[in-house]
């Protein structure tokens, strides 16, 4: 789900391009699930290879990410960990809301609504232990940087981008800004040109730019009151959030009474299922750990290709030269001429 503060949070566009020579920390499982989600045959059913497994995933971490570092961007993927217990609540929602796009799908399929169907079947992604692993191998061959995270992923990349470790984190998400994340761009695994649900119609999606410091200002509140605004509307912590009320409506309440407990008051039939202190300290304490190395290497190229072709049935001419998009990529950087220079 994440935080709703779309309404509320200034952006900034910018291209691809203009990321050019920064290190950006990706929360892995959001780009996967948006790999999954897209990465799909017309009918909806997922990229697979002959022995069945699903292969969606691979094909966006590899293809999106040779495209960034083409860009002269460096990618860090951040991987989530073991979720806090207060999101429970929110892991069943979502499972059951695949369980139902499940059966919708189905239905549209037995009906001949092909377009309906794909749109039902992005819903339903679910990724599977083994996609998680076979990610991290894909990374590690193509040699890009990841990071375990002992909870959120995005707690993780907000806190690289605080100690300077990664310039943004990127999230379609908003939660990157509640833990604290200086920098956020989102559109980063999906920009390009995507077709609107049930029209064909089609929009040219672009990276955008969000700074905390910014939101702050715009705003007129503090980072903790931000924080309290996301508790009203909800979070993955406290999905229902106040019913009924908006974001724009809960940053005039945290303006005119300071705090999510002196606003309560004048809120009718205002209830929480936890403390909000709790949710609270999952935004401004997280679970996070320095325990990491960040290192951009030498892709291996053909452990790559025994990888993904000989393995799970990739075109072996078009891995070589996504393969090789990287290294022109990392040579241009800012001008430097070899690959030990960029990776190095």
């Amino acid at each position: 789900m994440g935080v709703n503060l779309r309404d509320l949070v200034p952006k900034t566009t910018v291209r691809l391009e203009d990321l050019s020579g920064k290190s950006i920390a990706i929360d892995a499982y959001n780009a996967l699930y948006q790999f999954l989600a897209i990465i799909r045959q017309p009918d909806g059913t997922p990229l697979k290879d002959s022995s069945g497994r699903i292969t969606s995933h691979l094909s966006g971490l590899l293809y999106r990410t040779s495209n960034l570092v083409e860009m002269g961007i460096k990618p860090i993927y951040v991987f989530d960990g073991v979720p806090p217990a207060l999101k429970e609540v929110e892991i069943k929602r979502r499972m059951k809301a695949k369980e139902e796009a499940l059966v919708r799908y189905e239905q549209a399929l037995k009906a001949g609504k092909i377009e309906e169907a794909r749109m039902y079947a992005q819903a339903t992604s679910r990724l599977k232990d083994y996609m998680a692993e076979d990610s991290k191998r894909l990374l590690d061959l193509m040699g890009i940087p990841w990071v375990q995270a002992p909870s959120e992923g995005e707690a993780q990349a907000a806190h690289l981008v605080k100690r300077g470790d990664a310039d943004y984190c990127a999230s379609q998400d908003y939660d990157s800004i509640l833990f604290g994340a200086p920098r956020l761009v989102r559109n980063v695994t999906i920009s390009g040109r995507r077709k609107l649900p049930r029209k064909n119609i089609y929009i040219e999606v672009v990276p955008e730019v969000v700074e905390l410091e910014h939101v702050l200002k715009e705003c007129g509140i503090t980072y903790e009151q931000l924080i309290d605004i996301g508790i009203l509307i909800g979070t993955d912590f406290n999905p229902n959030g106040i019913k009924g009320l908006g974001p724009k409506t809960a940053l005039k309440l945290i303006k005119e009474h300071g705090s999510l407990e002196n606003a309560l008051p004048h809120i009718k039939n205002a209830e929480f299922p936890v403390e909000p202190q709790k949710i609270r300290e999952i935004f401004l304490h997280p679970k996070v750990t320095d325990r990491y190395e960040i290192e951009w290497r030498e892709p291996d190229v053909e452990g790559v290709i025994d990888f993904i072709c000989r393995e799970r049935d990739f075109s072996e001419d078009r891995v070589r030269k996504a393969l090789e998009k990287m290294r022109k990529g990392a040579e241009k950087l800012k001008g430097r001429t070899t690959l030990e220079k960029w990776f190095g």
